[in-house]
């Protein structure tokens, strides 16, 4: 399913917003250089694992491939054009819009030959930062310590003609029409929130349920909030922003999360929800398959879903996002989390992806259910 032209909007502001926030600088160990300078700068040879993992990535910041693989022990394997691949993206993924604003660095094995080293890096991107964790081995060799880069392992798909039969909802528009994407003069799509779920989060407010779009034609939904007081009056107002699946079509189901990170659940005595619905043109290519989904711990040992997404269609997704809903033993929603896959997603390529699940969250979930949604370049 594609997205239309008010996500299209959002997405290329938040693009311009982020880059242009685009901070340096954080504590911790290691922590990544200030300039931006697209000019080779010769790094000193490396003493210990973690200098030699931090001299990578500064070139990388810099975007200087050629002088990140010359600090590579497998720089045959993985040259200056595949390291740009792996780390700064193409193909128009968030990735290749994104920017490395900084890193942490811990040690965490060292020899006389050989070390490893936990990487936590710290990535702008247009729709909010991202943490990435990497574990990287590091070896010894002509008394100066280089990094053996993960290299990717390539999936060569094959020639082939795949069906092309998805469903397709267009929207017709006088031509005098200024109205580009919706329909103004035809009603809206018939949209109901089926749950509503509002609870305690890090002494803030989150509000999430599911709503469904009940018509026989797609529609642009948002989902919107209102806490209030004991008075009555409104304490807060929010909107489900990207925390859902915009575009619906006949029938389908999104789960929703509305933040008040600001706002106690001890203030609120009652929530007022509202939907916004809008007729637009949509399809239901390309189709993304989800598979081997599991509930697990990452390296960090904090809560995840983990899973697969599989691009089934014969084009590039560009931009995969994924949200999953998760319910008690009830069937009780409890939680709503979603996060955008780094890299495009290629025809018949499957594509790992992991969602935060919280602590006090994840001893509860007893089933899960997993939404994709995508954003390609060139489409509206």
């Amino acid at each position: 399913m594609k997205i239309a032209g008010p996500i299209l909007i959002v997405f290329a502001t938040a693009i311009l917003v982020a880059l242009g926030l685009v901070q340096t600088g954080r504590g911790g160990m290691a922590v990544g250089t200030t300039s931006g300078s697209t000019l080779s700068v010769l790094q000193p040879a490396a003493d210990t694992p973690v200098h030699a993992v931090a001299n990578v990535l500064a070139d990388a910041r810099r975007h200087d491939w050629n002088a990140a693989s010359q600090q590579l022990a497998n720089s045959s394997e993985v040259d200056a054009g595949k390291l740009a691949h792996a780390v700064g993206g193409s193909d128009g993924s968030l990735r290749s819009l994104s920017a490395l604003e900084s890193w942490e660095l811990v040690p965490i094995h060292e020899s006389e030959k050989a070390g490893d080293v936990r990487a936590v890096l710290h990535w702008s991107t247009p729709v909010g930062p991202f943490d990435e964790v990497r574990e990287l081995q590091t070896i010894k060799a002509a008394n100066a310590w280089k990094v053996t880069w993960p290299a990717d392992k390539a999936n060569n798909v094959p020639v082939q003609i795949i069906s092309v039969n998805y469903l397709r909802w267009d929207v017709l528009t006088p031509s005098s029409s200024k109205d580009e994407w919706g329909g103004q003069n035809v009603d809206s799509p018939r949209v109901r929130i089926l749950s509503m779920n509002a609870i305690d989060y890090l002494g803030g407010t989150v509000v999430m349920g599911e709503v469904v779009n009940e018509d026989a034609i797609p529609a642009f939904v948002n989902v919107n909030a209102s806490l209030l007081g004991a008075s009555g009056q409104v304490v807060d107002e929010e909107s489900s922003f990207d925390k859902i699946s915009h575009v619906l079509l006949p029938k389908q189901v999104s789960p929703y999360r509305i933040d008040f990170p600001a706002v106690s659940m001890q203030s609120v005595k009652n929530v007022h929800m509202d939907v916004n619905v809008s007729v637009v043109p949509a399809t239901a290519d390309p189709v993304i398959g989800v598979m081997d989904q599991k509930q697990d711990l990452d390296v960090l040992k904090h809560s995840v879903l983990r899973g697969t997404l599989l691009n089934e269609s014969g084009q590039v997704v560009n931009v995969p996002h994924v949200i999953a809903s998760f319910y008690d033993s009830n069937g009780k929603i409890i939680w709503v989390s979603d996060g955008y896959v780094q890299r495009a997603l290629y025809p018949q390529t499957p594509e790992p992806f992991a969602l935060d699940i919280p602590e006090q969250i994840a001893a509860k979930v007893k089933t899960y259910h997993v939404l994709v949604n995508q954003y390609s370049v060139g489409k509206d």
